[in-house]
């Protein structure tokens, strides 16, 4: 008669125990280091990069801060007195008045240009489609610098190719014609460059936002008798609307801090037709050597571009919870 041993059981065989992850340290709750420890040295930088300049700049603005004080470091606290004397400015206020002006026209131009744009692109051919969205990264991938400087030599008053296609069109008045000592004219350059930057952007983050409208409701909308216009104003724009709104408030941002096409093209001339908030800062700080009102001015641009989209953004938020 053979007898039958049973194994004995250990108690825990029937449960598992939980991997053993790389970097884990075996104490409950914690999650692994490692990735934190990685990141750590590119988020100190950027912090570093962006915040210690800011908070530099905050400072600055509450001091007596020259050119005495930036070679020994010697700054007195002053309070708001820099505030004070900015805002009590008849200057600073036209500056304002301009700033704004120019941002309108800008965003405006961008965002009716870039529109039409898309739509065009959207209704091309394979072909001719991949052109034009090759010809528009081309045109965003050109530097600031260089193409602020293709544009003065095409406003040239001796060589520009403007004054010379024009003279040969028949407007012999254009012959040797100064755009950049005209204030209007500099001022409609400067748009017309930045228009031309930032088209670019805005038309291909537009041309994808409606390739993601469905073509069943474009098809719809036909059989119901709505023409191009109705069909944008009641599908198209409803469904790219977020997108639309992004681009538009990140317009206002570029377009109001606009500084180096008008610092290289014109460095806020003539006279002040093209100074803007970012260039006044610029010209009060190194025209004599008042740092404290340079960075002054950059706050109060800071502070009034971000009440432009706080109050953009309200009336959105707001718009959006009216809707059904």
């Amino acid at each position: 008669m053979s007898t039958v041993r049973e194994r004995s059981v250990p108690r825990d065989a029937g449960r598992r125990r939980p991997p053993v992850t790389a970097g884990h340290s075996g104490g409950r709750g914690r999650g692994p280091l490692w990735p934190y420890l990685l990141v750590a040295p590119a988020v100190l930088g950027m912090l570093y990069l962006l915040l210690y300049p800011l908070a530099r700049a905050v400072l600055i603005s509450f001091q007596d801060f020259r050119l005495r004080q930036l070679i020994l470091g010697d700054a007195d606290f002053v309070g708001l007195r820099n505030y004070r004397t900015l805002l009590g400015d008849p200057e600073f206020w036209e500056v304002v008045r301009r700033t704004f002006v120019f941002m309108a026209v800008n965003v405006v131009a961008i965002m009716v240009l870039s529109t039409l744009v898309a739509l065009m692109t959207e209704r091309l051919g394979r072909v001719a489609r991949t052109v034009v969205l090759s010809s528009l990264v081309l045109v965003w991938a050109v530097p600031v610098v260089a193409a602020t400087t293709v544009f003065q030599w095409l406003f040239h008053s001796e060589f520009g190719i403007v004054n010379e296609t024009l003279t040969g069109l028949g407007f012999e008045s254009y012959e040797g014609y100064p755009w950049f000592a005209h204030g209007g004219a500099a001022f409609g350059i400067v748009v017309v460059l930045i228009v031309w930057q930032s088209v670019p952007f805005a038309a291909i983050t537009l041309y994808s936002a409606l390739v993601t409208v469905p073509a069943e409701l474009y098809e719809s909308a036909r059989m119901d008798g709505a023409g191009a216009a109705r069909v944008f104003r009641s599908v198209t724009f409803p469904l790219i609307r977020p997108i639309f709104m992004l681009v538009l408030s990140l317009e206002v941002i570029w377009t109001f801090k606009a500084f180096v096409q008008i610092w290289v093209m014109t460095r806020g001339g003539p006279g002040e037709a093209t100074t803007i908030l970012p260039v006044y800062a610029v010209q009060t700080a190194l025209a004599g050597q008042r740092y404290d009102l340079g960075s002054a001015a950059s706050m109060l641009t800071v502070l009034l571009m971000s009440g432009v989209l706080v109050l953009y953004f309200r009336q959105l938020f707001r718009q959006e919870g009216e809707q059904p």
